[in-house]
């Protein structure tokens, strides 16, 4: 399948979703379990164009006894908000990121560490194998769930509206915002910069008004959420990975009979796989259109900021924090030593 940008709006707009409501799939009340599912990316993204493929199977498949509404943009709250509702049970289903449930489940940061992946065909044997297994069951040990299957963010980039970032010495005193978690923080803490912990919601007005210079996400998310509008300078770091868990509040799924958990689980990890391969087609083709929006690109050489990182004890920094045994599965995952 072939996955751009002007696919993904016509794919949003043959499905009939509006961008200030919810995504519906037939009135609630018909159902016997209404379950919500909550998620931090605009409708344009692949995970909202993959999700609501997936709920509007569940609802076939399920005979009309489950329906899932989707609640995308943050609708619900910022991440930090809906991770709360999701444990109480006021959202049954809920996207986040590893490192920023980290807050919560503190080794779901693991498979963020910066610069451990050097590209795909280390992550998904890892996400899917072992490592993915560990965190999985680190989640678990917290009273949460979490469907099987990773979702794709991407590998992370440095924004500017300052100027480019070409070595760890163009990061210092560089204002940047970066997720609620300590994991980011403390690597750009040790680049020398100046991290602002702010809720993606609040991104786009910090970086407008010049609370921050900068920021880091993957491409998808410069383009969907159009910070090219408030953003110059991309450099292409590759500096961390990151994906979207789905997680599960436990009481909502234990209240589904098995063959409805089933038909749950099986098609969102299908919609997981298929929106893997959505943002790798994505990014194929989102420099030039970002490039288009006046969006300049440069590609640094990842060596130096690896080593600045060593030399300031990040990583003899964050094994402490894991423990030897969840770092030799993320050794093993990269397949090198990072410390």
């Amino acid at each position: 399948m072939t996955f751009n940008r002007r696919s993904l709006l016509l794919g949003s707009a043959a499905a009939g979703i509006a961008t200030t409501f919810a995504i519906r799939t037939r009135p609630a009340h018909a159902a016997e379990f209404n379950y919500k599912f909550a998620n931090n990316q605009a409708l344009s993204h692949p995970m909202n164009v993959r999700a609501k493929e997936a709920v509007d199977k569940i609802l076939e498949q399920s005979s009309g006894r489950v329906a899932i509404q989707i609640f995308p943009s943050s609708q619900l709250g910022a991440d930090t908000d809906v991770l709360s509702q999701v444990r109480s049970g006021g959202v049954e289903f809920f996207s986040l990121s590893p490192i920023i449930l980290s807050t919560f489940v503190p080794n779901a940061s693991l498979s963020g560490i910066g610069f451990a992946f050097p590209d795909h065909s280390k992550v998904w044997p890892a996400m899917d194998g072992a490592l993915g297994a560990y965190v999985r069951a680190e989640i678990e040990k917290k009273g949460l769930l979490t469907m099987e299957k990773i979702w794709e963010n991407g590998f992370r980039q440095v924004s500017s509206s300052k100027g480019p970032i070409g070595s760890p010495a163009d990061l210092e005193n560089f204002k940047i915002r970066v997720p609620v978690s300590p994991l980011w923080t403390s690597m750009f803490s040790a680049f020398g910069s100046a991290p602002a912990s702010i809720n993606f919601a609040e991104v786009y007005t910090a970086l407008q008004t010049g609370v921050v210079d900068g920021q880091e996400n993957p491409l998808a998310i410069l383009s969907t959420h159009k910070l090219f509008e408030v953003q110059k300078f991309v450099s292409m770091t590759n500096h961390m990975w990151d994906g979207f868990w789905i997680l599960k509040n436990r009481r909502a799924w234990q209240a589904l009979p098995e063959d409805l958990q089933q038909i749950v689980e099986t098609n969102f990890n299908a919609a997981a796989m298929l929106q893997r391969q959505d943002v790798e087609s994505l990014n194929e083709t989102l420099r030039g259109e970002l490039e288009g929006h006046g969006m300049s690109f440069n590609t640094p050489d990842a060596e130096p900021f690896q080593e600045k990182l060593r030399s300031a004890g990040f990583y003899s920094e964050w094994k402490g924090k894991y423990g030897d045994e969840a770092w030799a599965i993320l050794e093993s995952a990269v397949g090198r030593s990072l410390s």
